[in-house]
């Protein structure tokens, strides 16, 4: 029958196992476990020292197999009350209300994970996760513009990446920015936005925004230009594959980026120039920036890389 997956991580220099579970971690082991054995380690072994836990779900394994449940998410906020950042992966979520994760968390992942229309609506209780910071939304297929219209509850909430939110429109893009003005990261990465307009959402609501990666699809000069002037902005990724014959050419890039005062980081991955003539441009143009210009990484495809 299916299983739980969870990683343990040795403690450096010890003999022992720790409850930190972090996957970046250099020695770590992904264990297979049914649901009561996994209720069996939050009750016997998970406590104070865990701080990271990544965990998969059966999202495509049918109806008999077992779920991620609110009691299970209600006990592990009470095991271990130094919990800061929960990832889930390919998990069923519509019958996990958002009220039962732990109020501890800083960072929310979810990946390919699927909730509930009422999951993240404005009309819910404001004091959920009151000390959130960063949320990911990663292939969530119902996540829509009302779902981020309702990410405002989270005062404390200063990083939003959305990965693949088809559902989210550009008027939905911007009317959410708006309420979420407070934001210092945004990253929109494959979604059907264009590039154009969500910089141009950015340059009207996120005046403080300091880090900002999207894919470049539907990106002009004049819509990157928008970004000229923005105060705190700092770091720059733009994400190929290069399809559009609008793109900027380097040298438009070049042009817009000498007027962001804060820029210190600027990254192009996927399109192509590693090691070209733009390269070369950009990096004798921007000397006072960090200049990335580089192949996208493979992607795996198992959730606990």
């Amino acid at each position: 029958s299916p299983s739980w997956g969870l990683f343990v991580s040795r403690q450096s220099g010890a003999g022992e196992y720790s409850p930190y579970l972090s996957p970046c971690h250099p020695h770590f082991w992904l264990l297979q476990m049914r649901p009561k054995v996994m209720w069996h380690l939050l009750r016997r072994y998970m406590a104070s020292r865990l701080h990271s836990l990544r965990m998969g779900g059966y999202l495509f394994s049918g109806s008999q197999a077992p779920q991620l449940s609110p009691a299970l998410m209600r006990a592990l906020g009470q095991k271990c009350p130094n919990l800061k950042r929960l990832c889930l992966h390919v998990a069923d979520l519509s019958m996990v209300p958002i009220t039962s994760l732990p109020c501890t968390l800083r960072t929310l992942e979810l990946h390919s994970c699927e909730i509930s229309m009422a999951w993240l609506l404005k009309e819910q209780d404001p004091t959920v996760l009151p000390l959130l910071e960063c949320i990911v939304l990663d292939r969530v297929p119902a996540f829509r513009d009302e779902h981020l219209q309702g990410l405002t509850r989270f005062r404390a909430l200063r990083s939003l990446v959305l990965g693949g939110t088809y559902r989210v429109t550009e008027t939905g893009l911007d009317a959410g920015l708006q309420e979420l003005s407070y934001l210092q990261r945004l990253e929109v990465l494959g979604c059907t936005l264009s590039a154009d307009s969500t910089l141009l959402a950015i340059s009207r609501h996120l005046r403080d925004v300091r880090k900002i990666r999207l894919t470049v699809r539907g990106l002009s000069a004049p819509g990157l230009s928008v970004l000229e002037g923005m105060p705190a902005l700092e770091s720059l990724c733009l994400l190929g594959p290069l399809i559009t014959p609008e793109m900027p050419s380097p040298t438009e890039i070049l042009s817009s980026c000498l007027a962001m005062p804060k820029l210190r980081v600027l990254e192009l991955q996927g399109l192509g120039w590693e090691g070209q003539e733009a390269e070369r441009i950009l990096c004798r143009g921007l000397p006072h920036c960090m200049v990335i210009v580089r192949a996208c990484p493979k992607e795996s495809m198992d959730w606990w890389m």
